[in-house]
């Protein structure tokens, strides 16, 4: 396998290769997420679960993400980020089988809690990939990965459909994601960074916050209540306030906006500047979500979500590349601390839209994604008074 790559990619310099491997890794942990997602409500029919049980299940990820944190710093200390990136994309693959495979409740939530703590040991390792990379490139190329994060979770729901269409099983359907993943991932490892381990910043420092880290932490935090919400919510939305029967339409085209925005944020930043792409996130998920509560109909429903889209795709990227930018911690474990925000954003963000949905309605509880995004201007420009 390693020589017929080789064969396929010898023409090409060792800069270009690694771009290739580190897209696989991406594309593959969209993909496996979008198919972990759209097997929720199969999950949920099988297993019998209330709305109140399929919380309580949904609870373990972020759990199991949060108690990965001292695990993951370890790790950025110990390991170049190749060897643990790979074989947690192997688990990666290997839980979705068990999840899918599986009738007993107690595998089910040790199967959710592995995926859920190799989602954050790949999100970590393949970010970390990312700005060192980006050293070797003259043009801005963090945007475009996140993108092809976003192009496999599309391609995810999309094979999910397909198999939905010709009701194969919930166990094929993972075996296929499962298989596609590990030897993608086994391929991609022979071209991925090597050695690429911080000597230094590698500990976590208790006591007062680093500044730095904090607003990054602050932006990410307010980034992740607005895509988990969007993630959660948008085809409820679609379906309850909009008033559509094909209700998953809000989510493909804010998933659609998201990809087209991270793959275009790369030239954006380096057209206006990263304070100024900021700005413009802000203003356009503002607009967006004023544009679904004023004009709550198909059409003005559909620009609204598409700009949300535009609007939250480029915060995490450039978020991620501003940890390499801490002067206290190394990039792995800045990207480690901060994660852990975005894993609060996740966490708390769609219950609370739910908690307001019940107390007014919904159209009013997505006022939530509007103050998230408003706040993305202040706290951006605290970030960048201390570059």
């Amino acid at each position: 396998m390693k020589h017929l790559c080789h064969l396929i990619l010898y023409k090409w310099s060792s800069k270009v290769k690694q771009r290739i491997a580190l897209s696989t890794c991406f594309f593959l942990s969209g993909f496996c997420f979008s198919s972990w997602a759209s097997r929720i409500p199969t999950i949920k029919t099988a297993f019998n679960f209330s709305e109140a049980e399929l919380g309580n299940l949904l609870l373990v990820m972020p759990i199991a993400s949060l108690i990965g944190l001292p695990i993951s710093g370890w790790m950025v200390s110990k390991f170049s980020s190749r060897n643990p990136l790979v074989l947690s994309m192997v688990f990666f693959g290997i839980s979705l089988f068990v999840i899918g495979f599986t009738s007993n409740l107690i595998a089910l939530i040790i199967a959710v809690a592995v995926f859920s703590f190799c989602m954050r040991i790949i999100n970590i390792f393949m970010n970390t990939q990312t700005i060192t990379l980006q050293k070797k490139f003259k043009r801005k190329i963090i945007g475009s990965f996140h993108g092809i994060w976003s192009a496999g979770g599309l391609t995810g729901v999309a094979l999910c459909t397909l198999v939905l269409k010709f009701n194969i099983s919930m166990v094929t359907h993972m075996v296929i994601v499962s298989l596609f993943t590990s030897i993608f991932a086994i391929i991609s490892y022979f071209y991925l960074l090597k050695n690429d381990r911080s000597t230094s910043g590698n500990k976590i420092k208790f006591g007062k916050p680093d500044p730095f880290i904090f607003y990054l932490g602050i932006l990410i935090f307010f980034a992740s209540v607005c895509e988990g919400g969007m993630f959660d919510w948008s085809s409820v939305y679609f379906k309850d306030v909009v008033g559509e029967d094909i209700f998953t339409l809000g989510y493909f085209t804010f998933m659609i906006f998201m990809a087209l925005s991270r793959f275009s944020s790369d030239l954006v930043i380096e057209k206006i500047g990263m304070q100024k792409s900021y700005f413009l996130s802000a203003i356009l998920i503002v607009l967006g979500i004023a544009t679904v509560i004023l004009l709550p109909y198909f059409w003005p429903a559909l620009v609204g979500f598409s700009l949300i889209g535009l609007g939250t795709a480029a915060v995490i990227p450039m978020i991620f590349i501003s940890a390499g930018d801490s002067k206290k911690y190394s990039a792995g474990m800045a990207i480690s601390i901060i994660s852990t925000y975005g894993i609060l954003g996740r966490l708390l963000g769609p219950p609370l839209v739910g908690y307001l949905a019940e107390l007014f309605s919904l159209k009013l509880a997505f006022l939530l994604f509007l103050f998230c995004g408003i706040m993305l201007i202040p706290f951006s420009k605290k970030l960048f008074k201390l570059y």
